[in-house]
């Protein structure tokens, strides 16, 4: 798990100060190594070390590796790749980065885990490709000898990288399938196109100016939604969106490369042959196998929940047969507030498996004082405290000295584990006539999960009548119920008002395709940027096993009652793990989340920190938020206006405009 950043300026430029500069702001992403490759017309590659670069990297007799900490500046280059190395996979020498070809042809910085390399080394082997080190960055750079672009279909993991094929003058940058690791690209006014990990490694380069783009700042405003679209809240910085891959010429620049897409998320041919949950827990289990793999220690996130709980169990029992020498250490956020507190199924899951567990109890006393570091590494603005929650985890972890999490992101979007996919599943029993069933359905959920009548009525509406008449129940399930609020200035921002989720393909009335949306457009972007930020804002790497592609595939091709029926969520993985977690936690029906008590915090425990919080924030937003946000504050807090994180948007909205810089109306 790295930071990676690349320059290309064709007419040639001093690249080398600046791409230091931008490695330089993600040091927490890789504080173990530093390096840098500059490429100049009619010569080789110069590679140069760092002040972070160990001394067995300078005595190394690998061709990408440095003999010194050269200072990079005061040569004219075309281009420039720079590289911060968290050390997973092979710690020796031999894993420094940026990474080239025995030839000196092929250069590379990663970003990730491809987690098949063991198997594609020998793939490559066999076809006659010889290695120099362990680690899968190697791998990546023999598969696109041996097959190309196309190799990306090959790798099972997380990853961005950046490619120069020096020789030919050709670069190809991916990004993985889901998006779970990130690529941010940016040109500068004078034509440079700079290429990184984060957003923020952009203010380290001449020309940037921060300004908003006001249409993806109303889309995060009103409706909470962001990283939908290749744009961010920064105009002019786009990304690449999962699955998608950059290829260009560098003699075709300044002429702005085009993204094409390499993944397209399908159901698995042949489904599931007839045993759902077998053949489930057989690749989930593959999965948690193939992301044990690493050359430090493993640790996970533990929130009691049915889906961490599902990954513990199955590491432990991995572990155990492996005869691993240590426990595998978990990390949990607790709460003092008892509706969100899930400290007696984390307790459930540590005695039947013996982990080692340590807990982290978030207060809101030190919010406020953490925000502007949070908003930092988040790059954009966050939909809820529950980022904070998830900040301490990380931070916990990495104070026991774990370097590598697994968590449980994706399991929710791929097997309906949302209250919001109800409606969905209504909307199929209608569709099909099923009026007995749906009725039944409707019955069962509301038992199942204790739901009050007025927000089964929501869930039924949407399901059940036109867009015409749900507007004024949307208020039954805390969605917007008007798309220009008194609260924001639309105008100001340029923006246009509207509904995202319908362009994000979320107004579906099929659960195969809002499921599809919810990975792909909307809940599953978010979670991913959040956690990619939280943990390597720590210098940890988080793994997802839920996203191994194979899984997501898999479960798309499973039927609606596979994954909701009878008013019981991910049914399917709560039979695939019969006998592995505890009962009482496969028959949870509470749906708690990765929440905070941040209603009782604006409510009764600190309403004055977010007046004081929301008031700074409409100072900040240059006119962008009126001063009656003030008023939908207090309404929030004295209980006559129902409680969602809206007020959070606001102030966290503030708080990245004020560490950023950011201006409205600018060019």
């Amino acid at each position: 798990m790295c930071g990676i950043a690349a320059l290309f300026q064709p007419k040639g430029a001093e690249l080398g100060s600046a791409i230091r500069a931008m490695t330089a702001v993600v040091r927490h992403r890789g504080p173990d190594d530093e390096g840098y490759a500059l490429f100049a017309r009619g010569t080789g590659p110069a590679v140069l070390g760092g002040p972070d670069t160990p001394g067995d990297i300078y005595r190394s007799p690998l061709p990408y590796c440095p003999r010194g900490p050269e200072d990079p500046g005061g040569r004219s280059v075309e281009a420039a790749l720079g590289h911060r190395r968290l050390s997973i996979v092979d710690l020796s020498a031999a894993g420094h980065q940026p990474m080239c070809s025995a030839d000196r042809e092929l250069w590379i910085v990663f970003n990730g885990e491809v987690y098949n390399h063991i198997e594609l080394r020998a793939e490559l082997e066999a076809a006659g490709q010889r290695f120099a080190s362990h680690c899968d960055t190697e791998v990546i750079l023999g598969a696109y000898r041996q097959w190309g672009e196309d190799c990306l279909r090959r790798f099972n993991g997380m990853f961005t990288f950046i490619l120069i094929d020096w020789p030919r003058r050709r670069v190809f940058a991916a990004r993985d399938r889901f998006g779970v690791k990130p690529l941010y690209y940016w040109t500068a006014p004078d034509g440079m196109l700079a290429l990184a990990s984060e957003i923020k490694q952009f203010t380290a380069l001449p020309g940037w100016r921060p300004s908003i783009n006001g249409q993806r700042a109303y889309d995060f405003l009103q409706w909470g939604l962001f990283d939908h679209t290749r744009e961010t809240l920064f105009r002019d910085v786009r990304q690449l969106r999962g699955g998608e891959r950059l290829s260009f010429s560098l003699d075709r620049l300044p002429s702005p490369p085009e993204p094409r897409s390499w993944y397209v998320l399908a159901p698995a041919a042949g489904g599931h042959g007839g045993d759902a949950a077998g053949r489930y827990r057989e690749l989930l289990e593959d999965s948690v196998r193939l992301r044990l793999r690493a050359d430090v220690p493993v640790g996970s996130c533990l929130s009691g929940g049915l889906d961490s709980s599902s990954i513990v169990c199955i590491a432990n029992r991995l572990l155990r047969e492996a005869n691993a020498d240590a426990l595998q250490s978990t990390f949990s956020a607790r709460s003092t507030d008892p509706r969100f507190d899930e400290g007696r199924h984390i307790d459930e899951v540590v005695k039947a498996t013996g982990v080692a567990n340590f807990q982290v109890h978030p207060a809101p006393a030190s919010l406020f004082d953490v925000l502007p570091d949070i908003t930092w590494h988040q790059d954009e603005p966050f939909g809820s405290t529950s980022i904070y929650a998830q900040w301490h985890v990380f931070a916990l972890a990495a104070k026991h000295g774990v370097k590598v999490m697994l968590d449980g992101q994706g399991a929710d979007e791929q097997l309906a584990g949302y209250h919001t996919f109800y409606s969905a599943r209504f909307s199929g029993l209608l569709r099909q006539f099923r009026l007995v069933q749906l009725i039944g359905e409707m019955t069962a959920v509301r038992k199942a999960q204790r739901m009050p009548a007025q927000q089964l009525l929501g869930y039924a509406a949407s399901a059940l009548l036109p867009e015409m008449l749900r507007q004024p129940l949307r208020r039954l399930t805390a969605r917007p119920s008007s798309q220009t609020p008194e609260w924001l200035d639309v105008g100001r921002l340029g923006a246009q008002a509207g509904d995202p989720f319908v362009d994000a393909g979320a107004k579906t009335s099929r659960l195969r395709d809002f499921s599809r949306s919810q990975i792909l457009d909307t809940s599953l972007p978010m979670l991913l940027h959040w956690e990619d930020r939280d943990s390597m804002a720590h210098s940890i790497e988080a793994r997802v096993p839920f996203l191994d592609y194979r899984l997501v595939e898999l479960a798309l091709a499973l039927p609606d009652e596979a994954k909701l029926s009878d008013g019981i969520s991910k049914r399917v993985l709560r039979d695939a793990m019969r006998g592995i977690i505890p009962d009482g936690i496969r028959a949870r029906m509470d749906k708690i989340g990765f929440a905070t008590a941040e209603e009782a915090w604006l409510r009764r425990e600190r309403p004055d920190d977010f007046r004081a919080a929301l008031r700074s924030a409409v100072e900040a937003s240059q006119g962008v938020l009126r001063p009656s946000a003030m008023n939908m504050l207090e309404d929030v807090i004295q209980g006559h206006r129902p409680f969602s994180f809206l007020p959070w948007r606001l102030i966290s909205f503030g708080a990245w405009m004020r560490r950023f810089h950011v201006q409205v109306g600018a060019a």
